[in-house]
This record gives C-alpha cells, sequence and structure tokens, in this order.
C-alpha cells in the first residue's frame, strides 16, 4: 500500500496559493484514476483506489503547512505503511516553474511541510519536487508562495505539468522514478524536432574532372570556354589526319613540296 500526500492549506483563500501546488496534483491523480470519493479522515482529507493492482490512499492534510506530520502520521500507523511508501508531493523554490524532480530522504530546505514530516514520520520517504520559481530575493518568498498562479500559469504549464503528473503517476509505484521524471519532462517541454538532413551532392563518378570519361553533349561543348573547346575538338581528330597535318607543316617549314 502507497500512501501519497499532497501538501498546501485548507481553505478558498489559499486554494489557488504557488504553496498549494500539492494539493492541486492530488486532486489530479484521484480525478484520473476514478479514486473514490474525498472523506474527511485523520485530521485531513483522504481518497482511496488502485494503481499497478496496489491499494493507493491520497492524503491531504488539513492541520495547515506546518503541522501537516500530524496528520500524515496517524495515516502511517493505523494502517501500519512504512515511511520508504509515502510519496510527498511539494511546492519547490529552486526549481524553475514546470520543472519536477524526485528524491528520496535528504533535508527539507526549509518547507515547513517536509519539516513537520521528518519530525512525526522519518525522512526516508519520497518527494515529488514541484518547481515554483524563486522570486530572486529572501524578503520577497513569503509572499511569492501564498501567492496566486497567475491566469497564464493556470492556463498554461501549470495545468500541462499537473496532467503529466496524474498521466504518469503509476510509474512511481513500480518504482520507476527515473521514467517518470523523464515522461513528464517530454509532456511539459517536448523536445525541439530535429531539422531534415540535406542531401549531400553526388560524387562525380570519374576523376577526370566535370566530364569525366564520358563524350561532351552539343550543349556541353557550347557552354565550354575556348581553350577547353579546342583541346576536346583536337582530341576527337583522327591521329592520320594530325600526322598529314604535320608532314605538310615541315614541308612548308623547309621549302619542299608535299
Amino acid at each position: 500500500m502507497f500512501l501519497v500526500v499532497g501538501l498546501g492549506n485548507p481553505g478558498s483563500g489559499y486554494a489557488a496559493n504557488r504553496h498549494n501546488i500539492g494539493f492541486m496534483a492530488a486532486d489530479e491523480i484521484v480525478r484520473r484514476h476514478s479514486f473514490g470519493p474525498w472523506r474527511r479522515k485523520f485530521q485531513g482529507q483522504l481518497s482511496e483506489g488502485e494503481l499497478n493492482g496496489q491499494k493507493v490512499l491520497v492524503l491531504k492534510p488539513e492541520t495547515f503547512m506546518n503541522l501537516s506530520g500530524q496528520s500524515v502520521g496517524e495515516v502511517l500507523r493505523f494502517y501500519k505503511i512504512p515511511v520508504e511508501d509515502v510519496i510527498v508531493l511539494h511546492d519547490e523554490l529552486d526549481l524553475p516553474p514546470g520543472k519536477l524532480r524526485v528524491k528520496r530522504g535528504g533535508g527539507h530546505g526549509g518547507h515547513n511541510g517536509l519539516r513537520s514530516i521528518d519530525a512525526h514520520c522519518g525522512k526516508e520517504y519520497r518527494r515529488v519536487r514541484l518547481g515554483i520559481g524563486h522570486p530572486g530575493e529572501k524578503s520577497r518568498v513569503h509572499g511569492h508562495v501564498l501567492g496566486d498562479f497567475s491566469k497564464s500559469e493556470q492556463d498554461g504549464w501549470l495545468m500541462t505539468l499537473l496532467d503529466a503528473i496524474a498521466a504518469e503517476f503509476a510509474r512511481l509505484t513500480k518504482g520507476d522514478d527515473g521514467g517518470f521524471m523523464s515522461k513528464v519532462s517530454n509532456i511539459v517541454t517536448p523536445p525541439k524536432p530535429k531539422a531534415p538532413k540535406k542531401d549531400k551532392p553526388a560524387a562525380n563518378k570519374a576523376k577526370g574532372g566535370a566530364l569525366g570519361d564520358q563524350e561532351p553533349s552539343g550543349e556541353d561543348m557550347n557552354n565550354l570556354s575556348g581553350a577547353a573547346k579546342v583541346r576536346v575538338e583536337k582530341a576527337d581528330t583522327p591521329v592520320s589526319n594530325a600526322a598529314s597535318a604535320m608532314a605538310e607543316a615541315l614541308a612548308k617549314a623547309f621549302g619542299r613540296k608535299k
């Protein structure tokens, strides 16, 4: 059995916050795979379903972010789920918007939801880090994470990312973290199509120049320069005619008659 935890804050006032992207991802997984209805249990909202023949629980803690571990801990103890089978979906300042990474264990990185889960459950759970980008200045972080996604973000990369997570999530229950990351990345940011290769010009079949060993046509003769044309014409002159012309030239040179 797996426990999937989406982190966020309860209430309509927080629903569109960047800090609530974990709740959004949990909602999309439940919707995509037709899990059961949300029920109020263990200080949160719980839904049940199945992926790859295994039971999966999806939890949205309603203790507010800083106390998320209380709700998660109750579910683990009741169902006797090992912490290694917990997958937490949460916002990540240190990743650009739309990017995603999966890691097991490690520090909480200042995220209060992870800090609380670490304290109540241990650290050896998997984290699906969902990039929301950093505002650039530490003083602006609080307003950034508790600010709403813009309309263009909601209709653009955010919708695509959440849909991709839900579509490929079953890979995580099979332990295929790398395949999950790769598939989601290709959906959110498809690779650019390769430019078609240009055909290489056919190499001359003969080494003897542009004409090779072929006899030039009439059109080819017209395109030849004067010197080249003379050479071709001489090459076509029979040997007997060339000898006769040479004898005549010698006779004239020595004042003899042919």
